[in-house]
């Protein structure tokens, strides 16, 4: 929403924090975004309240995304940990939220029948899961590293490796959506949704921090990102 509507209770985006609406070269963003001013409505309590006892209702758990079935064998590519926290613009933890992922595999390949990029589907990756932040608001998940891929209809543009993220809070209305990408990535430079986001301080906020590694029985690279859910430090939405 950009423009504050009366009676509503939901604050506007301060666009400084967001991606911009309408991205030249990328001609899905003119058709996702209104033309016109949105029309005020009033929202119903299953708006302002719903839905509820998602984490149970979603069988939302801990988060292995690197294997198809618990205890089966892992998918191809690098083994990595995510983390972070979901906090609001005071660093307060937005606790007990269900968090989906969902991202390409290794091949940069997604499991979905609308998915024309002739690579690989690996049957030990699924793809996409929910969890559940825990009282301080953190999540972690074990993956693999998506690859990159190209946007066929373009005739140029690859995407780089990115991870898809939506948080769910008390309402319909507090979906938060965005894409998180990996330091580094020599297609950072020129994907079209990341440098949508004009400022550069501002962009940051949809790059992941690598960690380091861990080497043991389970060798993994590390990467966080936290979010920030309001205030002017908010992380920036994307679709």
């Amino acid at each position: 929403m950009k423009t504050a509507l009366p009676g509503y209770e939901y604050s506007p985006y301060d666009d400084r924090t967001q991606s911009l609406p309408q991205i030249d070269k990328y001609l899905a963003s003119f058709t996702r975004v209104p033309e016109a001013p949105l029309i005020p409505r009033p929202l119903t309590l299953s708006e302002r309240t719903g839905p509820t006892e998602l984490p149970q209702k979603w069988k939302a758990r801990n988060l292995d995304l690197s294997r198809a079935a618990e205890k089966g064998p892992r998918a191809t590519g690098q083994l990595i940990s995510v983390s972070g926290r979901v906090t609001d613009e005071d660093g307060s933890p937005v606790s007990g939220v269900v968090m989906e992922l969902w991202q390409a595999n290794a091949a940069g390949k997604y499991v979905h029948a609308m998915d024309d990029h002739i690579a690989p589907l690996d049957p030990n990756f699924i793809g996409q899961g929910r969890l559940v932040t825990d009282e301080d608001g953190r999540y972690q998940v074990f993956t693999i590293k998506p690859g990159a891929y190209p946007v066929l209809y373009s005739g140029w543009w690859w995407r780089p490796p990115h991870i898809h993220f939506s948080i769910l809070g008390a309402s319909w209305m507090n979906r938060f959506v965005t894409q998180i990408f990996f330091p580094g990535e020599p297609l950072n430079e020129t994907d079209l949704l990341l440098n949508g986001v004009p400022d550069n301080d501002v962009r940051e906020r949809l790059i992941f921090e690598f960690t380091g590694t861990v080497m043991g029985d389970l060798s993994y690279m590390g990467f966080r990102r936290d979010f920030v859910l309001r205030g002017r430090r908010r992380t920036p939405e994307m679709a």
